[in-house]
């Protein structure tokens, strides 16, 4: 594994028919970092999240992670491998409890087949399931959830489900986890709680961070490094301050004429 990065989008670009979604993109991710992807609405950065998680194929071009070409695996094993994700729109079972919820996000982690769950009480079965609800306990106090635990996932206020998803996302036991939007639809309160949280996994979990985020504020507050994509193209990365001086950045994404300048 190449030690300066964790991920590596080489090169990478998506069509959809005539549409290029993506346009020969490279980045890369260090480990241990938070990495903002930033851009206008319909710059490509979800579809550049859905070809690191396996969710799209890229039409040319890599992704390498821990120094493997992951390109042509699917999603599942791509979550073995250590990827976790959520979704900019909820994707929760909404009839099942909040603890089942997160659980779905350790199947991948657990070794007990068919064969040994018919035998549950004489096999290692139930040994193991202890031990997966016990992790999924601990990421539930984490988040402060636990008050929420056995309640439906669809009856709770959409910043709990939020918390919900981030934490289906980190019961996969992720080195890096890929956030689409954490903080769209949430007021002030649950804004600071959730960068409380990504900056606790991050610094304390020890979770390699790529987050896409429209608040600005939030992305200059706890990035390490940003990306700013443009009609899928890659416009600038490196340190929030100096990307987002950049000229060429303030008139893409902030809409700034060439004779504007910023406003302190």
């Amino acid at each position: 594994m190449d030690e300066a990065r964790i991920l590596a989008a080489e090169n990478l670009s998506l069509r959809f028919g005539g549409v290029r979604a993506l346009s020969d993109v490279s980045f890369s991710v260090r480990p241990g970092e938070i990495f903002s992807i930033i851009g206008p609405n319909g710059a490509g950065k979800t579809s550049m999240v859905n070809c690191i998680s396996g969710r799209y194929r890229p039409s040319e071009g890599r992704v390498i992670f821990q120094g493997q070409d992951i390109t042509r695996m699917g999603a599942n094993r791509r979550a073995a491998l250590g990827l976790g994700r959520t979704f900019q729109n909820l994707a929760l079972f909404g009839h099942m409890s909040v603890l089942d919820n997160i659980m779905v996000g350790r199947h991948h982690l657990m070794k007990s087949g068919f064969a040994r769950g018919m035998l549950y009480w004489l096999g290692g079965a139930e040994r193991e399931e202890v031990l997966h609800r016990r992790a999924v306990e601990e990421i539930i106090d984490f988040l402060e959830i636990a008050h929420v635990r056995k309640a439906p996932a669809g009856t709770l206020s959409y910043g709990l489900r939020k918390r919900v998803e981030l934490a289906r996302a980190v019961a996969v036991n992720p080195k890096l986890i890929l956030l689409d939007e954490p903080m769209a639809g949430m007021n002030l309160e649950e804004k600071e709680d959730m960068a409380r949280f990504i900056i606790d996994l991050n610094q304390e979990w020890g979770m390699t961070v790529l987050m896409i985020e429209h608040d600005m504020g939030v992305v200059m507050d706890i990035s390490h490094r940003v990306m700013v994509l443009d009609f899928g193209r890659k416009l600038a990365e490196g340190a929030p301050a100096a990307v987002l001086a950049d000229p060429q950045v303030r008139r893409a994404y902030l809409g700034e004429a060439d004779d504007v300048t910023a406003e302190g």
